[in-house]
Order: structure tokens, then sequence, then C-alpha cells
């Protein structure tokens, strides 16, 4: 499995399919235990034979921000609403895929020569943007796009400059890849790969798979925002690409358990994988279900620092995604 067939697989919240497949026949070979439950999460399960070994999971999440149709305008045009955390100021112009036959349009506004002064000056909401699929009129959008209809950012692959990477969905498909490099490791107790659903929605997924699995130790990989372009202070750069995979203290959801905080920086120095401290307590992700599900579990997050995140151009470096996996099996053979 590589990077950009995951990224370029439709997945937003709710619509995993794409995703799940590439999942599930990927982890088939690496893994004997694997399973759907009824949130869409894919379990991968490896016990070992040693009890006395704390129980692991290591989690990432399938979806990726997205948009859904919630009506159709006379002249055939969609109106819409983000799923997830997107920004209306990234989106006018961008191309996006909608629906099973990934129907292409352009999300549209007003053009800027017919705005009034007071359009001008404020920022656009969902309520004056449109997605343009051109539809002669509202019969054919609504038999192109009904109701209910899923869309992503439509944005290719690419490599570019000094080892970066730009995509749609690196949040959290760079967690994926880690979670898929994982599974190729042994582990003397009982470990799980759990790639989970609809977490850009209110880490719904991983709420059901928190609640079963009960793991000891739990490891979030995720992809995070980065900062650090312009004359942004240090100390307001979050973290930055290149500099190796964040290790997380904190963040809007969860507090990481303060020895494995420690403990994945002492890995991380013993085998000469680059790594930083996130310096920003925002966001969240799964953690914070796995934290509060059932008996709990001690948690902490490795993320990918991702420039533009939660737009149809993510950008993070190679080296960064390479060193999560890197520290994630790392850690793993340390327990």
């Amino acid at each position: 499995m590589d990077l950009k067939t995951l990224t370029e697989a439709f997945g937003p919240s709710g619509q995993e399919n794409e995703v799940r497949k590439l999942i599930l026949d990927a982890a088939g070979k690496l893994c004997e235990d694997v399973s759907i439950d009824r949130a869409g999460n894919v379990i991968c399960r490896k016990k070992g034979k040693d009890t006395g070994k704390p129980s692991i999971t290591f989690a990432a999440h399938m979806d990726e921000i997205g948009f859904i149709v919630t009506g159709h305008t006379d002249d055939g045009q969609l109106r819409f609403r983000p799923i997830g955390g997107v920004d209306p100021r990234v989106v006018v112009s961008k191309w996006v895929l909608i629906g099973p036959e990934r129907v292409k349009g352009v999300i549209g506004a007003m053009a800027i020569h017919l705005q009034t002064q007071a359009d001008r000056e404020r920022v656009l909401d969902y309520d004056s943007l449109y997605i343009d699929i051109g539809a002669k009129d509202q019969k054919e959008a609504e038999k192109l796009c009904p109701l209910g209809s899923y869309a992503v950012f439509d944005t290719p692959y690419t490599e570019f400059g000094d080892g970066f990477v730009a995509a749609r969905a690196l949040d959290d498909r760079v967690g994926c890849l880690s979670l898929l490099s994982i599974l190729e490791s042994d582990y003397a107790g009982e470990m799980c790969c759990a790639f989970v659903t609809q977490e850009e929605v209110g880490l719904r997924g991983s709420k059901g798979a928190a609640f079963h699995l009960q793991s000891d130790i739990v490891i979030v990989l995720e992809g995070t925002a980065a900062n650090d372009l312009g004359d942004t202070p240090e100390r307001f750069q979050v973290c930055v690409p290149g500099r190796g995979v964040a290790i997380s203290f904190m963040d809007n959801a969860s507090i990481a358990d303060s020895q494995l905080f420690s403990a994945l920086q002492d890995v991380a120095q013993e085998n000469n994988i680059p790594y930083q401290i996130k310096r920003a307590i925002t966001g969240g992700n799964d953690a914070g279900s796995f934290q509060r599900s059932g008996k709990g579990a001690r948690t902490c997050v490795l993320s990918v620092p991702c420039r533009y995140i939660h737009s149809g151009n993510n950008v993070a470096k190679l080296s960064d995604i390479k060193a999560q996996a890197d520290l994630a099996v790392a850690f793993l053979n340390s327990l």
C-alpha cells in the first residue's frame, strides 16, 4: 500500500467504504484476525502468548473532511454543507468529486465584481456558496447528485520540492499507512491496530472501538496542524514539517500519560528517530475516546505536521511520515 493510493481514495466521514476496502486488502495479508465492527471500524488483532505484557492499540482514522449535498437550485447548482471543520475561506473555486459516480464540480460564489461592499468585507458562509456541476436545470442536478450525496476535494497526490508531498486527506491517511507498517511487526503481548471511522465529526467510530478493545495503552497516529510559515514566532508554530514526528502532551480531547510521553521521547533518541514536541494545546483526536471509555487507557498521540490541514491541499514532509511509523514500531519493540 502506498500513500498516493490512500490519499486519493474517497472517504469522507460516514462514507469510508473505499478506504476500508483498501485497508482490508492490505491488512488481510499481514494479520489473520481482521474484523469490521458495527461502526465500520477495521480492527486487526494479534494475540501474543505473554499475558504479562501490556495490551496495546494503535489507532488512526480512515475518514476525511468533505461535503454533503443539501439542496438544488432552479438553475442546477448544488447547495451543500461541510462534513467536519472546513473553513469556507479555503473552498471557493476548488474542484470536488461528488457521489459514487464521482461527478466533477467546482465550488463557486458570486464574482467579486458583483458583490456589494459589505459582501467583500465579510467571509462568505456556506449559504452563499454552491457547487457547479454543469447541470442545465434542477431536475438534471437532482438526478446526478441527489440529496445526501457526499463530496470530497479533487486533489491529486503530488511530491514536490525537498521531500514534500501535497495531497488531500493526509489527515489521517498518514496514520493509516503507519498502522500497516506496525502490522508487519510481532509483539509478545496483545496488539491491535484500529482503523476508525468518523473522527472528523466527533470521534464517533473510536468511541465504540475503545469501549470493546479496552487496551492498557493506546497510541493514536494523526496528522496535525503546522503553523510554521511567514513571520509566525516560533512559540506559535505548533510544529514544523521536517523536524520529525510530533509528540503531544495535551490537546482539547486528552492529556498524554506522562510516562508514555517520556518513554516515546527516550525511544526516539535511542533509535535516532527525529521528533519534536507539539507546542500548542489545540484540536482533538481519537485519544479522547480511548482515554475516557470503559476502564480508560494510558494514551499518547504521534502526529505528522501538516500545513493547510482541513483544506484541499495538505502539505507534509515524507521524512516525518516515516518517522511516525518508525517511532511507533520502535516503541512497540521496547515494551
